[in-house]
């Protein structure tokens, strides 16, 4: 079956990574063949370029140009028109609402991939709940009800996301990473990779690193780079905190990276202390697989990622808990490796990639309700 799946493209994120994702893994599902629409240039469509999977131009959108949200819709006529698709996925509210009209015209089957908490009150969600999808694929159990409140009466059903195990030499990653960043072979590394947004926590991460100054053996990596106005004042303002709270010696901004799963190999603590709830967490269920042991807030998706074997969850804000949770780790490597020894167990039992395809083919395809 053909499936075309629509999105924006120009930012890079958790939704950009589940895309990738499909393409690269289109093998592990064979009769499901993904297609993509997107609307602007940017990282999405170079990688997938590399992918050699089907890309269509569907021309930049700007809802407050409704000219725009018309010729898009009229150029997704032609693609349907052209090819039969079997099924037609947005991925989020926005190509949701600008494209299920053209696709409900066209009379091909439509799903909504929810990949947030949809918060009624917002106009782009009030948008989209105009043209009802045929099915709802949520990417968590936290997610799920929001979607089923904005499309009531839709066939529904919580999918989490397909992630593979890294495909790399971990011990080669770990020792060139670390001989790229200066950084010595005994230091206990803890990792955030994340979009530069204050909801994931980064403000609470320094503030937990500053707390543990005065213990040695540490190093913090912050991964991630400005892809949206006001993400750049945000990095300036985080260095800032660095150089006051006298720990910027031993916090490293990497800042955009394309090579996550190497840092990851290369690093002994996730820690992503949300101060806003995660919809799903890619790099929780990454950095399981890479045998990472997570620290995060207790809340969202994360309370179904992360457990008592695996990691540990402290209450939003905590720049203590986070703190105490981090130097436990920092302090105790037998602590550290049993926690890290269960990643990858834990991560496979959620999102092993050939069960989670499956299990999207067989709701693109109108059945597992």
């Amino acid at each position: 079956m053909k499936v075309l799946h629509l999105t924006s493209g120009n930012l890079f994120g958790g939704i950009e990574t589940y895309l990738l994702t499909l393409a690269r893994l289109r093998h592990l599902c064979p009769s499901m063949e993904p297609y993509f629409g997107l609307c602007f240039p940017g990282r999405l469509r170079g990688e997938l370029t590399t992918t050699g999977v089907p890309i269509y131009d569907l021309g930049p959108v700007r809802v407050s140009r409704p000219w725009t949200v018309l010729k898009a819709r009229h150029r997704l006529k032609r693609i349907l028109r052209g090819t039969a698709f079997d099924a037609v996925i947005t991925h989020g509210t926005w190509p949701h609402g600008v494209f299920a009209p053209a696709v409900k015209h066209a009379g091909v089957r439509l799903l909504n991939a929810v990949h947030d908490y949809l918060d009624r009150k917002h106009w782009i969600n009030r948008w989209a709940a105009r043209t009802p999808p045929d099915a709802i694929v949520a990417n968590s159990n936290f997610t799920a009800p929001s979607a089923r409140e904005l499309f009531p009466g839709v066939n529904s059903r919580v999918i989490y996301l397909p992630v593979a195990p890294p495909d790399l030499n971990q011990n080669a990653a770990r020792r060139d990473i670390r001989a790229e960043l200066g950084t010595a072979p005994e230091t206990v590394v803890i990792l955030q990779a994340s979009r530069l947004e204050r909801w994931k926590g980064q403000s609470v991460f320094l503030g937990a690193l500053g707390l543990s100054k005065a213990t040695p053996g540490w190093e913090a990596w912050v991964a991630g780079g400005s892809q949206k106005a006001g993400e750049g004042e945000f990095l300036a303002e985080l260095k800032s905190d660095a150089e006051r709270m006298g720990i910027a010696d031993r916090v490293k901004f990497l800042g955009q990276r394309a090579d996550v799963p190497r840092l990851m190999a290369a690093a002994d603590v996730y820690c992503q202390p949300n101060t806003g709830p995660e919809p799903f967490g890619i790099a929780f269920v990454e950095a399981l697989y890479s045998g990472l042991p997570v620290v995060s807030s207790n809340f969202g998706g994360a309370l179904e990622i992360v457990d008592d074997t695996c990691g540990q969850l402290c209450p939003p804000g905590d720049v203590a808990a986070v703190a105490a949770a981090l130097l436990g780790m920092i302090a105790y490597a037998g602590s550290r490796r049993s926690l890290g020894e269960a990643g990858p167990v834990r991560a496979a039992a959620l999102c092993d990639p050939s069960r989670q395809l499956a299990a999207l083919e067989e709701m693109a395809s109108g059945g597992g309700g």
